[in-house]
């Protein structure tokens, strides 16, 4: 009997304390829901909490030895918080989340939550920021109802906080391994090899390894508990012209998994070939502004569509009276070339074999990823949306998305340009040359990369935005030879500059890093083929006209 009893006890599930502590804030939420109140004034209408645990690893090389070798762990804790109803809230802009009264907090809670797996810990953390965003929520709140008094009532006003349906759902445990020792190797030798090159004055392999669980729960009776990991390896250099200009090259890749990262022997060739665009980039000349038709090879169009278009068609822009709102009221009809569309796919984990950054199965308000046609066959039918309605659209497509414990707003994921134009890329080429022709311009561009771009999309601003090109040709339109540039910039106005669309290359190419805006930096990608614009404008670039170091590096006799 007392053996029975034994093997038994053994045999007993082993509790999962994920499950502990997301029954810990399924608990003190009920508690503030229910008894949360201050004198004659409503308790939250509606209260979620979330809490990322981050698990991060990190090794970095320079010049062949390792600078940095770390591990890091922390949890963060969001809380929405609102007061009022569906219709008309509390809520506001982060960056506006602050009262002005003499009277307010001289206290601000910490928006962490313990790394220990302890259930009163984490309740006591959710307490104290609970009652803070709650007195938070009513000085709003009343400001807000205050402020309506002088505004004109607008019957189109879409309710403040979207109905949606609430999801539980507890995914499985994600195993999260480092190969410390390998990465260690790996940084120590191809920051060496980059190094070896003493034109190439600075550089550095950084190799990271990142897992975030995220637990949340909501007073809609949402329960959720996902696990994700993102593993990244980036090579960079840097270097000068002769006139100064700071030249800069990278490599970089991103995978679920480290089975999926490239074997060490592709890294290596990937950084010596990095080392061989610098130095080609040294010997180019720098080319003068130049407006007239170019290519954008997948990478640069891709960064082209995410600037230009994507961060306009965002749900909160369209209503925020600091925005341009490039696109309100464009919902049915024609903003892009006819034979474009647009959609923006979380649900996608890869597209040909490659990892998208931008796949997730909930975004940070507990709504399931959703596939989005934004445009079809150039004409606009949805945005990205949050939680906050936008005129005519009311549910949120499960885009609110944010960094660590920041306020979720609509953002996008991946997003994937297609087109009813294809054309093969010797085609393209050939179109290139005849519309430079007919500009009357000696050259067309090709531009096969581009480092990122920013755009601005605020009302007291120009709408406009900027790419930075890495590497640029000529393409004579005598013969078709294509000469490294360097030294320019692209800028423009969205509309204007994607509207000059002609035709698009046949085959997609995947562009994965990150964005940052308003609610931080978040994991995307965008999805697009080559594409011929009739017109592109190119600024020169202003910044790194500095004076080279002047030592040979340590161990170098003479110049190269």
């Amino acid at each position: 009997m007392v053996l029975a009893l034994a093997l038994l006890l053994s045999a007993a599930p082993v509790p999962d304390p994920r499950q502990s502590l997301l029954d810990a804030m399924a608990e003190e939420l009920s508690r503030s829901q229910s008894s949360l109140t201050l004198r004659e004034n409503k308790p939250p209408y509606f209260l979620s909490y979330q809490l990322k645990d981050f698990d991060q690893r990190e090794v970095a090389g320079r010049y062949g030895a390792l600078f940095q070798d770390a591990e890091f762990r922390e949890r963060k804790v969001f809380t929405d918080l609102r007061v009022g109803d569906y219709a008309f809230d509390s809520s506001i802009a982060e960056d506006l989340d602050f009262n002005f009264s003499t009277k307010g907090n001289s206290y601000l809670a910490h928006k962490q939550g313990p790394i220990d797996d302890s259930p009163a810990a984490l309740r006591t953390a959710l307490w104290l920021i609970t009652d803070e965003k709650y007195k938070s929520a009513l000085f709003n709140f009343l400001k807000k109802k205050g402020e309506d008094v002088y505004a004109v009532e607008d019957p189109k006003r879409p309710p403040a906080f979207s109905r949606e349906t609430p999801v539980v759902d507890v995914g499985p445990a994600v195993p999260f391994t480092w190969a410390r020792e390998r990465w260690r190797a790996v940084a120590r030798e191809v920051s060496r090899l980059v190094a070896e090159r003493p034109e190439i004055f600075d550089s550095e392999v950084r190799i990271t390894g990142d897992k975030v669980t995220r637990s949340f729960v909501s007073s809609e009776g949402a329960r959720i508990l996902s696990e994700e990991t993102l593993y990244g390896i980036h090579v960079n250099a840097f270097t000068r012209a002769s006139d100064g200009q700071l030249l800069d090259d990278s490599r970089d890749w991103y995978a679920p998994t480290e089975a999926r990262l490239p074997t060490d022997a592709e890294i290596r060739t990937a950084a010596l070939a990095m080392v061989e665009e610098l130095l080609a980039l040294r010997q180019a000349p720098a080319i003068d502004p130049y407006t007239g038709p170019a290519i954008l090879e997948p990478d640069a169009a891709g960064v082209l569509f995410h600037e230009a278009v994507g961060h306009r068609l965002e749900g909160e822009r369209q209503d925020s009276d600091f925005e341009g709102k490039t696109f309100h009221g464009q919902l049915g009809k024609g903003v892009l070339p006819p034979f474009l569309s647009i959609v923006d796919d979380p649900t996608l984990r890869e597209v040909g074999g490659k990892q998208l950054n931008g796949y997730y199965r909930f975004d940070e308000e507990g709504v399931p990823g959703q596939k989005a046609l934004l445009v079809e066959n150039g004409v606009l039918r949805s945005f990205l949306l949050s939680r906050k309605p936008v005129e005519g659209q009311l549910r949120s497509n499960g885009h609110g998305r944010s960094q660590g414990n920041r306020k979720p707003v609509a953002r996008m994921a991946n997003l994937i340009v297609e087109s009813k134009k294809q054309l093969p890329d010797a085609e393209l080429k050939r179109l290139l040359i005849a519309e430079a022709k007919r500009q009357g311009k000696p050259y067309g561009l090709l531009i096969k990369d581009i480092t990122g771009g920013n755009t601005n999309t605020s009302s007291y601003g120009y709408q406009a935005f900027k790419g930075v090109p890495r590497m640029v040709y000529r393409v004579d339109v005598r013969d078709g030879k294509e000469s490294l540039v360097r030294g320019v910039e692209i800028v423009g106005t969205p509309l204007t500059s994607i509207n000059k669309v002609m035709a698009t290359g046949k085959t997609p190419g995947v562009f994965n890093g990150f964005c940052g805006a308003e609610s931080g930096m978040v994991p995307v990608s965008t999805v697009a083929p080559a594409a011929l614009l009739q017109e592109i404008e190119l600024q020169r670039v202003v910044e790194g006209k500095d004076r080279p170091p002047l030592l040979l590096p340590p161990g170098v006799t003479q110049k190269p």
